[in-house]
């Protein structure tokens, strides 16, 4: 296993930006490689269901994505400082792999973004880590190394990437939330080799 699950779900692009530069990050440590997936949208309509495979953008995650990968990094905008409603909707019907363990051992770290700097990006980050601790995984999250997060005027926290849109095109990053989406990858492909021997 040298793949590194990238899952996310974005509504308006803002989070898909931010996890094609996790992806990269990943894709920058020798021998290792992203893979990026996303989660359907909620429907409001109990019988309604989503093709399998989405029109547009990567696939839909599987149980098979969670088992193949060596780690994963997870993002989500914020929802009035939680995670949106489809990412956790997907987590909730992981019980069968935290029954059997699929997860336990492997690096995780998460990312968001949010329309204001006030926005809740750092309760979300903290709400997506509380499940992947459940599942047994080992947190990974940005040290105060990484100079962008004392220079960044944007989105950045030590637990995990972020990217804040207010007064800017939503998907566009700024330069020093690149590098910490970049360094958020890179570090946890980084540990998930070093787990791998």
């Amino acid at each position: 296993m040298n793949e590194v699950l990238v899952l996310y779900y974005s509504r308006y692009g803002a989070t898909e930006s931010l996890a094609r530069e996790v992806c990269n990050g990943i894709d920058s440590v020798a021998g290792m490689s992203s893979r990026l997936r996303t989660v359907p949208p909620v429907s409001a309509v109990s019988e309604a269901s989503e093709d399998s495979i989405p029109a547009a953008g990567p696939p839909y995650v599987s149980d098979k994505d969670l088992a193949e990968c060596c780690g994963m990094v997870m993002g989500s905008p914020t929802r009035f400082g939680n995670m949106a409603a489809p990412l956790k909707y997907f987590l909730d019907t992981t019980g069968s792999d935290w029954m059997k363990g699929t997860l336990i051992g492997k690096p995780a770290g998460v990312f968001t973004s949010t329309s204001t700097a006030h926005g809740g990006n750092e309760s979300t980050l903290l709400t997506m880590a509380i499940p992947l601790l459940h599942h047994g995984m080992l947190y990974v999250g940005l040290p105060f190394s990484e100079e962008e997060l004392t220079s960044t005027t944007g989105g950045g926290s030590p637990y995990g990437a972020s990217h804040v849109t207010w007064g800017r095109k939503t998907d566009a990053l700024s330069s020093d939330e690149k590098k910490l989406g970049l360094a958020l990858g890179r570090r946890v492909a980084e540990i998930a080799a070093k787990l791998n021997g």
